[in-house]
């Protein structure tokens, strides 16, 4: 992405400026469209209403574009912003937002995840902060329908450009048609200034229908060859009747067919390794063709291509692209480095190809798309950007179409890119068209659908389609072993997703074997420090913690978060940032509530920096730092930073997703440790009856939530509701992870505290004896969740008239207490003041 920000020496210009194309020196005429258009802008910018777009349609090549290249180059002095946004396709429109969040100084970095830097960004325009002048352009939006909830509403102004007349009663519409004759002839004046004569410039423009695409071709050619008008008019006429003898669709106007063609028969007297360059364009998208493709290629790729040898020639790609520049057969964006070349002279070339020709071409394509990004993985965020820059010609290029190895695995290379950066709608809907495409090819057993499938699944799970995910992979992995092998890389990439799926279904125990099966396999197929067995060692690490071996689990953590810190694992940022907050997050359950705090902080700053503040990872490392600030005493600033969390996964994934029900539970934790319980009730009564939907009657986390669901009802006052409940959860708890797991004695805890509440202290006691005990062996003495549960004990003992005991329990507690968090922490003062000690339950991210 190129952005320029302009000096403010001579009057006022934009603060920012990104994208826009390059304006075009010989721009003539439409003075009254652009004052129109300006006119019906102008008069709403201080309109109380939200600004209604405006939208230029008309046929292809009467410059629709071009119009908007200019008003936006003309007038860009009355915005803060001007923004460029290619909308042919949709992940293209979120992809071009998305690049926007930073330089509006969202918290959000360029390589952030797509979706959520687009929304947030989104969001920002139609608040109008920080820029309420601002211009958005939408070229080639030719769907309404997709589009339209995608236009923002608000005090900037939108522009759109399409061939779709569907947009009127949408939008606002002006209509562009053809020059008028004199804006042609002023045009052909300006553009051949010294070899064409007003007379000449009418028949031109007379025979080419005053399509301002046509001209600006014969105006090139003129330019180029100095060819006599009559010369030029002759050949066309002989041109036309070809066209017409060719008995073509009449989908493109006669004049710009026959002009195209006399342009291409010219270059290719002139350079026809120009032409082999042109026609491999037209097999691209119409978006921005990264000038980088047409780097010399791998020699892995270079073998059998037909632009091989040119590519390798530095000095005559050059030379090509410029002719084709001077010929105006593409623009070339210099700023952006990328070849522009309009779809209607796209549609043409490929046209005029036999089939043999056109598969040629469009495999030439595939193998430069593929070349320029072989040495690149995914799902690392530097080479993002990259990658992002291709997206554009995926679909057009017909890259499903492919059976080259090389080609399929580039394609998901693109689907793991898209999911990496948090863009999973658009991976979704990409790989399920490769999958169709490449089963009705070659059947299920294909390496490549297999694998496509198994990234399917992985994306599905994301999107919290738990369930789905787990069957897909249990039946794919049947497939894989006896298609592929035990040992081969996809089978072994597939167990470890698998081992996600498990804990997604609460089975800790199952998932645990599972991963040490799959560690032994990675370790003796790649390495002990090969970054795929990294990852299995970082989801084994998280099997101990749920099981409630915080020790394990810690040893495990760390050991692998200082081997993916290595360059040599190559290890991706997500996953080092996965790992980082595991550490976090295992520090914290062994109650050293400080220390998670530091070390999520850091993860934190991490995330942020490296991927933007709203990808998946971030979030989930900020609601685990949100639940160590509270822990650690720190509630205010735990529930600033639990609120914007929750704030931006519902924006960004809805309310029925996992990671959006763990951060909402988060928030109520923190509404409820800082005094706002009716706030935290409402929000746990909403949460409640969702957490069933999404894991089932019988998880772990189900239970957890019903937990909480009780401790919130205790403290506004319903401990009996509040003891059916804990009672039932601790029934499912008990059942599915025993009495000694560190899930289930919160839950006692807390039913305990909900027997005393009611007057049954003795049964607080029992409970409360027994729980002090195991906690003791599971966490250890000084633990803050041992110490809680002695403290309320001492309470209980000191009302059934045991004070010597209770005092006992009281010194030693309030010493240790004292020792681990320190005097002043909010727990600590609780047990001061003789009052009950409440834990719940955060899930961790699986």
């Amino acid at each position: 992405m190129s952005i320029s920000h302009f000096s403010r020496d001579s009057g006022r210009v934009p603060a920012i400026w990104g994208k826009v194309p390059q304006q075009n020196r010989n721009f003539t005429g439409r003075s009254d469209l652009l004052e129109g258009l300006r006119r019906g802008l102008k008069s709403e910018v201080t309109a109380v209403v939200p600004f209604v777009p405006k939208a230029l349609h008309g046929l292809g090549g009467v410059g629709k574009t071009q119009l908007a290249i200019e008003y936006a180059h003309r007038y860009r002095s009355e915005y803060d912003l001007v923004w460029w946004i290619p909308a042919d396709q949709p992940m293209l429109v979120k992809s071009s937002l998305a690049g926007l969040a930073r330089e509006l100084r969202l918290p959000i970095a360029a390589s952030a995840g797509v979706e959520d830097a687009a929304d947030a960004v989104l969001d920002a325009l139609r608040r109008g902060e920080p820029f309420d002048r601002w211009l958005l352009i939408f070229d080639n939006a030719d769907d309404p329908e997709e589009m339209n909830d995608i236009v923002p509403r608000g005090p900037g102004h939108v522009l759109i450009t399409s061939r779709n007349h569907s947009w009127q009663g949408v939008v606002d519409t002006l209509t562009v048609d053809v020059f008028r004759r004199e804006e042609s002839i002023e045009f052909l004046m300006k553009r051949v200034p010294r070899g064409i004569s007003e007379e000449q410039a009418d028949r031109l423009s007379d025979a080419l229908g005053d399509l301002p695409l046509a001209l600006e071709q014969a105006g090139a050619l003129q330019v180029e060859t100095g060819m006599s008008i009559d010369d030029y008019l002759r050949m066309l006429k002989e041109q036309t009747t070809r066209v017409l003898g060719a008995n073509k669709p009449s989908d493109y106007p006669l004049s710009m067919t026959a002009a195209w063609a006399l342009s291409v028969s010219q270059l290719a007297g002139r350079m026809p390794e120009a032409v082999e360059l042109l026609r491999c364009c037209a097999f691209f998208g119409p978006e921005p063709i990264p000038r980088d493709l047409f780097d010399q290629m791998p020699e892995a790729f270079a073998t059998g291509s037909r632009m091989g040898e040119m590519l390798a020639d530095p000095i005559q790609v050059s030379r090509a692209i410029r002719e084709l520049g001077r010929y105006a057969l593409v623009r070339i964006d210099s700023e952006n480095r990328t070849i522009h070349m309009h779809r209607l002279v796209q549609a043409l070339l490929r046209d005029e190809l036999d089939p043999a020709e056109y598969a040629a071409f469009r495999r030439e394509v595939h193998l430069l798309l593929a070349a320029t990004v072989v040495s690149y993985e995914a799902d690392d965020n530097t080479t993002w950007p990259r990658y992002s820059g291709l997206l554009g010609h995926i679909t057009p290029s017909q890259v499903a179409e492919s059976r080259d190895p090389r080609i399929r695995a580039f394609a998901l290379n693109i689907v793991r890119f898209l999911y990496s950066s948090g863009d999973f709608e658009s991976s979704r809907e990409l790989v399920e068209s490769f999958i169709a495409r490449w089963v009705a090819d070659g059947g299920e057993d294909d390496e490549h659908v297999l694998s496509a499938q198994r990234h399917h699944a992985i994306i599905i799970r994301e999107l919290g389609e738990i369930q789905q995910s787990f069957e897909q992979n249990q039946r794919l992995m049947v497939r894989m072993r006896q298609i592929l092998g035990e040992d081969h890389r996809e089978t072994l990439l597939l167990t470890n997703s698998h081992g996600a799926d498990l804990r997604y279904r609460g089975e800790f125990a199952a998932a645990l074997e599972h991963d040490k099966e799959s560690l032994r396999r990675h370790q003796a197929v790649f390495r002990a420090g090969h970054r795929r067995t990294l990852r299995v060692m970082n989801n084994l690490a998280l099997d101990y913690l749920l099981l409630g071996d915080y020790a394990t689990a810690r040893e495990l953590q760390a050991r692998t978060f200082t081997m993916q810190r290595q360059a040599e694992s190559k290890s991706s940022t997500v996953n080092i940032l996965s790992s980082w907050n595991g550490l976090a997050r295992v520090v914290r359950l062994n109650g050293e509530y400080r220390e998670a705090c530091d070390i999520g902080q850091d993860a934190y700053e991490f995330g942020v920096q490296q991927l933007g503040a709203e990808h998946p990872w971030t979030l989930r490392v900020a609601k685990d730092l949100s639940i160590a600030r509270r822990r650690a005493g720190l509630v205010e600033e735990s529930l600033e930073l639990a609120s914007h969390t929750f704030e931006l996964q519902t924006r960004g994934w809805g309310v029925d997703h996992p990671d959006t029900l763990a951060s909402a539970l988060c928030l109520a934790n923190a509404q409820r440790a800082f005094g706002q319980t009716s706030e935290a009730l409402e929000l746990i009564e909403d949460i409640t009856a969702r957490y069933p939907r999404m894991y089932g009657d019988s998880h772990p986390f189900k239970y957890g939530c019903d937990s909480n669901y009780a401790l919130m009802l205790r403290v506004n006052g319903d401990a009996e509701r509040a003891r059916v409940i804990d009672e039932a959860a601790l029934e499912g708890y008990d059942r599915v992870l025993t009495r000694e797991h560190h899930f289930t004695l919160t839950c006692v805890i807390n039913l305990a505290s909900d027997l005393a509440t009611l007057g049954e202290v003795e049964q607080a006691r029992m409970l409360g004896e027994d729980t002090l005990g195991k906690l003791r062996v599971l966490l250890g003495e000084d633990h803050p969740l041992t110490l809680a549960g002695a403290a309320n004990l001492a309470i209980d003992l000191r009302v059934l008239g045991d004070d010597e005991r209770a005092d006992v329990l009281w010194e030693d507690t309030v010493a240790r207490y004292t020792r681990v968090l320190g005097a002043e922490h909010p727990d600590v003062r609780v047990m001061r003041a003789n009052q009950r000690l409440d834990f719940d339950f955060d899930p961790p991210a699986l």
